[in-house]
C-alpha cells in the first residue's frame, strides 16, 4: 500500500491568526478545557496542530480548536495539511474518534498513573478518571456519550404511499400547485 505523505510544511503561527473550522464537531466541556490549561501550563506544546491553506493563504483548522481557543496570543505550531475541503472533512471526522479506538493496557496505565505527578487539579482529576477505569470527558471510542440536545422545530408532514412512479409525480404535482413545499421521496 502506497501511503502519501500530506504534511507540506510546519509553521509557527500566532494561534488567534488560525481560522476555525465551521464544520468542526467537538465541544469541550470545562473539565476538558481545565485540563488543557494545567497540561500546557506544566509541559507546553508537544504537539501540532492540524490546518489547510486556503486560497487566500490563511490557514483553517482541523485539528486544535482548543489549543488555539485556549492560547490566542501564542505563537503556535501547525502543520499545514496539502488537503482539500473534502479530505479536510475526513479528518476532521476521524481524527479524535480513531485515537479513542485504542484499548487500555491497565498495566502500563496503572504504572504511569503511580509515578507520573502534577500541580493541576484538573489534571488530577482526569488521572483519577482514568484510574476508575472510565473513559475521560465521558467518550466512548472518541465520540461522546453524552450528546448534546438539539431544537427540532415542530413540523408537520403527511407520507403519502403511491402506486408508482407516474402516481408519484402527479400527487406531487398536485400538492405544490395547492402551495404545499414538498420533496419526492423513493424508499
Amino acid at each position: 500500500m502506497q501511503i502519501r505523505d500530506r504534511i507540506k510544511e510546519l509553521r509557527r503561527v500566532r494561534a488567534s491568526d488560525l481560522r476555525p473550522n465551521p464544520r468542526n464537531w467537538r465541544l469541550h466541556p470545562p473539565q476538558q478545557q481545565d485540563a488543557l490549561r494545567g497540561v500546557l501550563a506544566e509541559v507546553g506544546y508537544a504537539d501540532a496542530l492540524l490546518a489547510r491553506e486556503l486560497h487566500d493563504g490563511t490557514l483553517m483548522l482541523i485539528d486544535g480548536h482548543l489549543r488555539a481557543e485556549t492560547t490566542p496570543e501564542s505563537i503556535v505550531p501547525v502543520l499545514v495539511l496539502d488537503v482539500d475541503e473534502a479530505e479536510a472533512d475526513k479528518i476532521l471526522l476521524t481524527h479524535d474518534p480513531l485515537a479513542g479506538m485504542a484499548i487500555v493496557c491497565d498495566e502500563h496505565l496503572q504504572s504511569l498513573l503511580a509515578e507520573v505527578q502534577t500541580e493541576s487539579e484538573a489534571v488530577r482529576g482526569l488521572f483519577e478518571t482514568l484510574a476508575n477505569g472510565q473513559r475521560a470527558g465521558g467518550m466512548e471510542h472518541g465520540v461522546p456519550v453524552e450528546r448534546v440536545e438539539m431544537k427540532i422545530p415542530e413540523s408537520y408532514q403527511v407520507v403519502v404511499e403511491c402506486r408508482d412512479e407516474e402516481d408519484q409525480r402527479a400527487v406531487f404535482d398536485r400538492m405544490r400547485a395547492d402551495g404545499y413545499r414538498c420533496r419526492v421521496l423513493t424508499l
